[in-house]
C-alpha cells in the first residue's frame, strides 16, 4: 500500500524464489492535476512489486481519520507499509499558485520575482506552520530524473516515426487520448513529442503560460507510456531538418489551432507538402485554458481546501513525532 507521493506502503515481501507469487501493490491519493510528482510516486510503487492498484480519493486528500488517527495505523501494524522517495519541486499547490498569480516567474529562464515567492510562501498556508508535503518548493532538474522517466529506446527497423509537438501543459487526459489516437495509427509506432521553449509558448498563447516551465512539461510527457522520446526545445516550425534528423514517417497535430509562425507561415508547412501531415480528434473537449478556468473561478474553495489539508497534515506530522519520542522517554526511565 502505497501513500500519494509521500508515505508509502508496499504489499506483502517479495516471495522467494521457491515460493514466487505476484506481489500487488495498493497505493492511493487526491491525484488532482496529475503531474509527474504523481507519475513519480506510481513508478516506484510500480517497481516494488508485480501489479499495481491505484486507488483514487472521492474527495480532500486524508491524513488522519475523523476520531484522529492514522489511516494506515492497521497497515503499518500488519508490516506491510512501505515509503517512496517523494518528488521534490512540484505539487498541485505551487500549480494552483502559478494559474492564480498571473506572473511568468516559473518560466525556466526566469528568476523567481519577490512577489511570487511571497505568493507561493502564503498560498494554501494554515496558522501555526508549514509542512513539507503541501508547501511550494523549486523544481530543479536533473539527469537522473530524465533517465528515470525516459524509455531510452531508438527508433528500430519497421518501425514508424511519428512527430507530434507543442506545449504540453498540465499534462492532461485530452493530451493523453490524442496520443492513444497517435500511438493507433500504426503497428509499431515511435512517438517523438517536440515541446516549444516557455517563450514560444508564451507567444503563441499569452498572459503567464506556459504553467510548467520545459523541464517539468518534459517529466510530464515522457510519464507517458505512448511517447518513445522528447525534444527539448523544439523549434515552433516543422522544419526539413527536422524531418530529415529524425527519419520521420508521420507529423500529427490535435483539432486545435495552429498559430502562424512569427513570419506568418504555415508551421506544418513542410510536412503538408510532403504529405505526411495528419490532423488527429483526440475526442476529448478538456484543454489547459479550461483546467485554468476551473481554478480560477473556485480560487476561495481551492485556498481553503489546501488550508485544510495542510492544517490535518501538521497535526499528523505532530502525531508522529510524539510516537517517535515517546520509546525515548521510556527508555530514560529504565535502569
Amino acid at each position: 500500500m502505497i501513500r500519494n507521493g509521500r508515505r508509502a506502503a508496499g504489499g506483502a515481501e517479495r516471495p522467494g524464489p521457491g515460493d514466487r507469487r505476484p506481489v500487488r501493490v495498493w497505493c492511493d491519493g487526491c491525484y488532482d492535476m496529475v503531474h509527474y510528482g504523481h507519475s513519480n510516486q506510481l513508478r516506484q510503487a510500480r517497481a516494488m512489486g508485480d501489479y499495481l492498484i491505484v486507488g483514487v480519493h472521492t474527495d480532500d486528500d486524508i491524513t488522519l481519520t475523523v476520531d484522529g488517527r492514522d489511516t494506515y495505523e492497521e497497515v503499518k501494524q500488519a508490516g506491510r507499509y512501505r515509503e517512496c522517495k517523494r518528488t521534490q519541486g512540484v505539487s498541485t499547490t505551487d500549480l494552483v499558485g502559478r494559474m492564480l498569480l498571473v506572473t511568468k516567474a516559473h518560466h525556466s529562464s526566469q528568476e523567481m520575482s519577490s512577489e511570487y515567492r511571497e505568493y507561493a510562501d502564503s498560498f494554501g498556508k494554515c496558522p501555526g506552520g508549514r509542512n513539507p508535503w503541501t508547501g511550494v518548493s523549486q523544481f530543479l532538474q536533473t539527469s537522473q530524473k530524465i533517465i528515470q522517466f525516459a524509455s531510452g529506446k531508438e527508433p528500430q527497423p519497421g518501425e514508424t516515426v511519428i512527430y507530434v509537438a507543442g506545449a504540453f501543459d498540465l499534462f492532461h487526459i485530452g493530451h493523453v487520448d490524442f496520443l492513444e489516437k497517435v500511438h493507433r495509427l500504426a503497428d509499431r509506432p515511435y512517438i517523438i513529442a517536440g515541446l516549444h521553449f516557455d517563450q514560444e509558448v508564451n507567444h503563441y498563447k499569452g498572459k503567464n503560460y506556459p504553467i510548467m516551465n520545459l523541464h517539468e512539461r518534459t517529466l510530464s510527457v515522457l510519464a507517458c507510456r505512448y511517447v518513445s522520446e522528447v525534444v527539448i526545445g523544439a523549434p515552433y516550425a516543422v522544419t526539413a531538418e527536422l524531418l530529415s534528423h529524425f527519419k520521420v514517417d508521420l507529423v500529427c497535430h490535435g483539432k486545435t489551432e495552429i498559430v502562424p509562425d512569427r513570419d506568418g507561415s504555415d508551421p506544418y508547412q513542410e510536412p503538408k507538402r510532403r504529405g505526411i501531415f495528419c490532423q488527429i480528434d483526440s475526442g476529448s473537449d478538456l484543454t489547459t485554458d479550461l483546467i485554468v478556468q476551473r481554478i480560477i473561478k473556485n480560487r476561495l474553495e481551492y485556498e481553503a481546501r489546501n488550508q485544510k489539508k495542510e492544517a490535518k497534515e501538521l497535526a499528523f506530522l505532530e502525531a508522529m513525532r510524539r510516537q517517535e519520542a515517546q520509546p525515548s522517554a521510556e527508555n530514560d526511565g529504565n535502569f
